[in-house]
This record gives C-alpha cells, sequence and structure tokens, in this order.
C-alpha cells in the first residue's frame, strides 16, 4: 500500500490529464503544485523518498534511498504528464445538457467549480477542523465545508485537515467518485439514499455506511437532475 494509505483509506488513483491546471495535488492537498518544479518534487517523494517520512516519533523505514530519477528525466516525466490530451469525449451539447448547464449555475456550483476548470483551486477544510490562521496567510481556502467524511484528511499521515475541491472537466472518464471512491455512478452520487445510515456504497466501502457530505444537487427533481449529470459529462 502506499506509505499514508490503508485499508479503510485506499490510493484512488486519479485522471492525470489536466494535472498541470490543479494548484494541488492528492486528495488531501498534500502537497503544493505551483509548476514543473512541484511536479518533479513530487515523483522523487513518491519514487521512495517518503519512505523515510517521519511522523512525531514514528518512521516508516530507516532503509537508505538507493537512487532517483536524473533531473533531466523528471522534467521530461513532467512535460509527458503535463502534455496529456483526452480522447474525444462521446457526450455532445444537445437541449438536454443546456437545461443541465442552467441548474448548473442556479444551484451555485460555479462557485465551487468554474470553468473553464471547473475548481476554484481551493481547499475546503474537512468538518470539525479549525484552520491555523498561519495558512490562511499561504493557501487559497474555501471557509465552507461540504461535510464529506472527514477521517482520511483528519485521521491519517496523509491528513492535512482540507480536501482540494477537484475538477469537474473529464467526469466522463471516471468511474470512482468521491475523495474516497465510494460512489459508483454519478446517479449514485446524486442520489439522496446514499445519506442513510445502512446504505452499502456501490464503489468503494469497508462496511455499510453512508456516503456522507456534498448534499448539493440532491433536492433536484428527476428530470433538473438527469440534465445536470448529463451536462458534468459533457465537461
Amino acid at each position: 500500500m502506499r506509505p499514508g494509505t490503508g485499508a479503510r483509506h485506499p490510493a484512488k488513483i486519479p485522471v492525470l490529464i489536466g494535472v498541470e491546471d490543479l494548484h494541488y495535488l492528492d486528495a488531501t492537498g498534500l502537497s503544493r503544485h505551483r509548476g514543473i518544479a512541484d511536479m518533479m518534487r513530487y515523483a522523487i517523494i513518491n519514487q521512495g523518498l517518503n519512505r523515510i517520512a517521519s511522523f512525531g516519533s514514528f518512521q516508516l523505514s530507516s532503509s537508505p534511498i538507493v537512487g532517483r530519477f536524473e533531473d533531466e528525466q523528471l522534467y521530461a516525466l513532467a512535460l509527458y504528464i503535463y502534455s496529456l490530451k483526452p480522447p474525444a469525449n462521446p457526450n455532445t451539447a444537445n437541449s438536454q445538457t443546456r437545461l443541465g448547464a442552467k441548474v448548473f449555475e442556479r444551484e451555485g456550483c460555479a462557485v465551487c467549480h468554474p470553468a473553464p476548470l471547473y475548481t476554484n483551486n481551493k481547499l475546503t477544510p474537512a468538518m470539525g477542523f479549525r484552520v491555523p490562521p498561519e495558512l490562511r496567510k499561504r493557501d487559497a481556502i474555501l471557509d465552507v465545508s461540504v461535510g464529506t467524511n472527514r477521517s482520511l484528511a483528519t485521521e491519517t499521515r496523509r491528513g492535512t485537515g482540507f480536501y482540494k475541491v477537484p475538477s469537474l472537466r473529464y467526469l466522463w472518464l471516471r468511474i470512482l467518485y468521491g475523495h474516497e471512491g465510494s460512489a459508483a455512478s454519478l446517479e449514485e452520487w446524486f442520489d439522496p439514499s446514499r445519506l442513510r445510515r445502512d446504505y452499502e456504497p456501490k464503489g468503494y466501502h469497508y462496511d455499510p455506511s453512508p456516503i456522507e457530505g456534498h448534499e448539493f444537487g440532491l433536492r433536484l427533481n428527476s428530470e433538473e437532475k438527469s440534465a445536470l449529470i448529463a451536462f458534468l459529462r459533457t465537461l
């Protein structure tokens, strides 16, 4: 398993297309992404440097790191990642998606997910997390918690107290939704029954439990909900 993850919090492999435009990496915004140098550093860390990370008195490993990619290789790798382009989107605009776009604007989705990136590139605090004042001086923080499960952000070694506001681009390419991959479809994500205590997620789950938080869109009527989903699949 990836360091800092576990059986209850497995790593969810992200879509790398468009990552050049995102300001934070990892679901918890663990690494800032200010340019290509940060992407190169991120590759070094995940090549093995994170094995010697210390968490208080606990250290993952004391074994030495044997080599790393050369700077030229890291630069080429980052350029390759930035060059990735999506395949042609089979979902095209029509009257339903145009209605969905209006629902998207009316419901205020664009506050956190504005075009063209469909993210405001900010961090949102997990439920109950008090933001240290010094972080406000160097990070873009949205003073709203969407109420999703807080444990990944506050109870793991990859936790920061925050989740990054994800981009909604290329949702049609994905098969798992939410930072834990608990929802297996957009239809499930917008299904209010996912909030029930006895709910069994169709995506990743450890035990039957609700897919908490981000209740935006759950109260739409069926026509508007279908239109919103159709619009999201065109992004």
